[in-house]
Parts: structure tokens; sequence; C-alpha cells
């Protein structure tokens, strides 16, 4: 059975190998799971915006929906991440550790067998040399019996020399008799052993070594077992990852990309009205009434016909020259009025100076700055009169919003100081009231200046949305035998069938600083912008965030400003802030007071 022995020695040694090997390629595979969650998050990373929250660009429902998926693709690098972490703690490291005992073990099982073989092995030579030297005794004692019987039957032999190899026959046989009893129980001895050997000590072995390479592959099969569960744990989230990438798609709106393209180019200007008739014949028929060619014409009359329309110093109607006294040639100055409080001139466009707007338009010189010239970092003005109308009223108006969220928080701020160096002044020993008044002094100013920068900005705003409501009165007084849309152009850029949200007037200015007082102590809820729908159940428990659960509808009264919080409101008027990506959002189109950030 020694060669089976060494069979057994062969086959836990393979199993260990095999154990290894399997433990190689769990690590190599939990590497490719590394690094594809990896190269994930780097795509994601390359992918993803690189702006700050007051970045401007439109806010495109198919470049939210991609920002959602990349949304979604971080979380699923996530999960890859969870498998792999997982597979590391519960198949990798345990597989490894088991190894370490499984060597062990094989080594002590190997060294019992071998000792036992070994004391096997020096039992037998006890035997064999016992049996060798009672084996050597008994020829030795062979040859003595047959020397006394020579001498015993040789007649010339003398009576000593016949006892003394009766002497030595007897020495020989006593020797002979104690190596055999020796013999006899050396080798009851080893068969003994070798029986206690090949029944009890190497059976128990070979158990032992049975039980370890049966542990193994329980083991084994374990960790195949813990390898496809790593994989399965996460299927549930991974499929919700899919999911929320499927309703990004679903919450593609053509229709709402559209509407933030106008919004955001449209302008407010008028479109140039028609170009008059002018009757160059008239001259001919002057010319014939008159009787001669020769006649000398005033200057003013004198129509080059290599000059352009608009460089024209006479225009003719069609019934004759039109009776208005001689001005200048207008230019591009003349057509702006200084009115606004920082000296900024806006455009006024009417229908009779035609000759300026075709020579503006040969000439290619644009009135105003190019939208693409706007993004690259053109020249910016305080009042945005650089601005186009429509682009001028969003941003004064914008900046009126962040103002108003600056003013509350100064108000905030010396409210707070108020209710601290009251508390000072009741109880003296947790603070001097008067180290709070240079603090209280600087929020006071800034809280004025803040209500200047308000009322300057209305200024702005309302002169703007004048202008705006002007325009429209005359496109609709001018457009009588013209085509009328069917959609009026509203102030905030939206169209609407409803004629009495064409024209809005001019907000109510205030004289005075200390009527803003009463303007910023209202308490009036924020209007709704639109409403949305709880995704998934949002606790809420610090301060400032709303609870909600899932599949309910709370109002939109503020929309995300980029740090991933939207405001929200509860039919009760609980307000609060909730996660943007736990609700699905829907913005009312025309809704007034509207916090939109494109």
């Amino acid at each position: 059975l020694k060669d089976q022995f060494d069979n057994l020695d062969k086959h836990t040694q393979w199993g260990i190998d095999f154990l290894e090997k399997y433990a190689k390629f769990v690590k190599e595979r939990i590497e490719i799971e590394q690094n594809y969650a990896k190269q994930l998050r780097n795509l994601v990373k390359k992918y993803c915006p690189k702006r700050s929250p007051k970045d401007e660009e439109p806010r495109f429902t198919s470049c939210i929906a991609f920002f959602n998926i990349l949304n979604e693709l971080n979380d699923y690098a996530g999960q890859r991440e969870v498998v792999a972490e997982e597979m590391g703690h519960r198949v990798y490291g345990e597989l490894m550790r088991y190894s370490h005992d499984l060597k062990t073990e094989r080594k002590m099982h190997l060294q019992e067998g071998r000792k036992a073989q070994q004391y096997l092995d020096m039992c037998w030579k006890q035997m064999d040399n016992s049996k060798k030297k009672f084996e050597r005794e008994c020829r030795e004692a062979e040859k003595a019996q047959q020397s006394y019987e020579r001498l015993d039957n040789d007649t010339n032999a003398t009576k000593a020399d016949v006892e003394k190899a009766k002497q030595q026959l007897n020495l020989r046989t006593h020797m002979a008799d104690e190596n055999k009893n020796e013999y006899a129980a050396q080798l009851q001895n080893f068969n003994g052993e070798q029986h206690k050997h090949y029944y009890i000590v190497i059976p128990q072995i070979y158990k032992q070594l049975q039980e370890m390479d049966e542990r193994r592959t329980i083991k084994l099969s374990e960790c195949y077992k813990g390898f496809a569960d790593s994989e399965r744990k996460v299927i549930p989230i991974i499929s919700k990852c899919l999911e929320g990438m499927i309703l990004a798609a679903k919450s593609v709106d053509e229709h709402r990309d559209s509407q933030l393209v106008i919004d955001c180019f449209k302008s407010g200007f008028e479109p140039p009205g028609d170009f008059p008739f002018e009757d160059y014949s008239q001259n001919i028929y002057r010319t014939i009434s008159d009787g001669t060619i020769s006649t000398p014409k005033q200057e003013g009359m004198r129509i080059d016909t290599k000059t352009t329309v608009g460089k024209a110093k006479g225009k003719l109607w069609l019934f004759g020259k039109k009776p208005k006294p001689q001005s200048p040639p207008l230019t591009p100055t003349s057509l702006y009025t200084s009115s606004t409080p920082n000296g900024s001139q806006y455009p006024i466009f009417s229908i009779e100076p035609v000759h300026y707007c075709m020579s503006d338009i040969k000439t290619g010189k644009p009135r105003i700055p190019s939208f693409r010239s706007l993004k690259r970092g053109g020249p910016a003005l305080e009042d945005f009169s650089h601005l186009p109308p429509e682009q001028r009223r969003k941003k004064l108006q914008q900046r009126i919003d962040e103002l108003n969220r600056e003013l509350q928080k100064e108000t905030d701020q010396k409210d707070a100081l108020i209710k601290m160096k009251d508390v000072y002044e009741k109880n003296p020993q947790m603070g001097d009231p008067s180290s709070l008044q240079p603090k209280l002094t600087e929020t006071m100013s800034n809280m004025d200046r803040l209500r200047m920068e308000i009322h300057k900005n209305e200024a702005w705003l309302s002169e703007v949305e004048g202008k705006v409501a002007a325009r429209s009165d005359r496109r609709h007084s001018s457009d009588i035998n013209h085509l009328v849309t069917q959609g009026r152009e509203s102030p905030e850029g939206s169209y609407t069938d409803d004629a009495n949200q064409e024209v809005r007037g001019p907000p109510q200015q205030h004289t005075h600083p200390n009527e803003f007082d009463d303007e910023f102590e209202d308490d009036d809820p924020l209007p709704a912008i639109g409403h949305c729908k709880a995704i998934y159940p949002f606790d809420g428990h610090n301060e400032g965030t709303l609870a909600m659960k899932e599949g309910e509808i709370l109002y939109i009264i503020e929309e995300d400003k980029g740090d991933g919080w939207t405001r929200a409101r509860r039919h009760n008027g609980e307000e609060g802030y909730v996660p943007t990506s736990y609700i699905d959002v829907t913005l009312e189109k025309n809704s007034k007071g509207a916090v939109t950030y494109i």
C-alpha cells in the first residue's frame, strides 16, 4: 500500500493546486470588474458637464436625459465595484485562507502516515535481525553436533576432546534456543504492528485525507455559488439603473426643447416694415413737361444710379415727392435715444427710415452684437443694454431675483443679530452687546446697497417692459393689411392665445428706499411653477428638507439651481427641499414667477 499512499499524496496536492487556480481566476475577474468600473467612471466624468451652478446654457430635455443617463451609468459602475468587493471578500479571500489551512492539514496527515510507515519498517528490521541471528546460531549448533558425533565415534580421540566437544554442543544449542525465542517474540511483535498499521493507523489517515479532500470540494462549491450570488445581488439595482435610463429617454420632449430655443434666442425686435415705392420715372416725365433736356436740377433732386437706395438724399413717391422738410441723413447713432439711468441707448425702429435699413442690410453691419459674439465674451454692460429687449428683460429679472435672495439672507442675519444683542443686554455674562454693533451696521449697509441695486434694476426692467409693450401696440396697429398670426407674443417670451396677457404694464417703482421694508416683510407663499411625482421615498430628517413617499404629488416652487435640490410644497402648505434625482418634474410653460435656469 505504499504506492497508494504516494498516489494520495499526489491527488491532495493536485486538489490544492486546483483550488489556487480557481482563486487566481477569481482574482483576475475582480481586476476586470474594477477596471470596468474605473473606465465607466472615467467615461462619465469625461462627458459630465463641467460648469458652475450659475451657468445659463439652455437645459434641453435631451441634454438633461443624457445627464441622467450618465448618473445612472455612474451608479451602474458603483454596482460593478460592489460586485468586485463582494467577490474579493466572500470568494477570493475565503479561498486563500482555506488554501493555507488546507496545506497545513495535509502536511500534518502526510507526516502521520510517514511516521507510521517508518515505525513499521523499524519493527520489520528488528524481526529480520533476530531471524538472521537465529538462523546463524542454528547453523553453528549443527556444526557443533557434527563435531561431537565425529569425535565420539573416533576410537583414537581422547575422553577430554569428547567432553570438550559435548560442552561446545550444549552451548551452541542453548544459544540457538535463546535466539529462537527472541525471533519468535520479534515476529509476534511485527505481526501485531503490521496488523495495526494496515487496519487501524493507515485507514484512519486515509479517512482524514478523504474528509479533507471532500471539504475542499464543498468549499469550491460554496465559492462557485458565492461567485454567482455576488452578481445576482446587484441585479435589482442594475435593473433600476437601466429603468432610469429608459425613463430618461422617455422624458425627452422635442416641443419643450424647441420652446427653450425660442425663449433663448428671442430678441423682441420687430420685423422691418414694407419698402415704399420709389418712382424714378418722375424725373423723366418732368423733363418732358419742361420741354428741354438741359434744364438744371436742384442738387438735392439729383439721383445717382451708382449709389445705394439708403444713400439717396431725396425720395420720390408714387404721386410725386412727399412734402416734408429736408433732414440730414440718418445714421445708426441717430436711431438710439439715451433714456436709461446709466445713459445706455436702445434702438427705436420705424417703417419710414427704409433707406437706413437697406444700407444696413447691404453693408452687412449688424445693429446689435450677435448671440455668438455675446457667448464668446463680448462687451457686457451693467444694464444689459447690449442685449436684445427680450434677452435683456430675462437677464434683469434674473438679477433682481438673485438680489432679492441676497437681501433676504441679510435680513435674516440682521434679525439674528438683533435677537443676540437683546440676549446680551439681558444677560451681560453671555457677551458684550456693543461687540455686535459693527456687524449690525455692516449688515444694514449691505441691505441698503441691495435695495438700491434692486430699485435700479427694477427701473431698467420696467423701462424694457414698457418699450416691449409699446412695440407690441405699434405692431398690432400697423398690421391691418397683413395676415395676423393666431398666437400672440407675451412679454415673458412665450406665446399665448389670451389677449389679456399680451401687454403687461411696468411694475410700480419705489421712490424711497424705506418702502422696500414692506415689500420684503411680505410672507406670501411663492407661486407654484409646476408639479412633481416622487419616484423614490425620502425621509427628510435634515432641517429644511421635506419628507415624501413614493408616488406622492408635490408642487414645485423653485427649480434645481445645480446643487441637486428642488424646493417643493405639499397641498397643506408645508415646504422644503427634496432631492432632484428622487422626483419626476413637470413645469408649467406660462407659470408666473417661474425661476428657470437655462
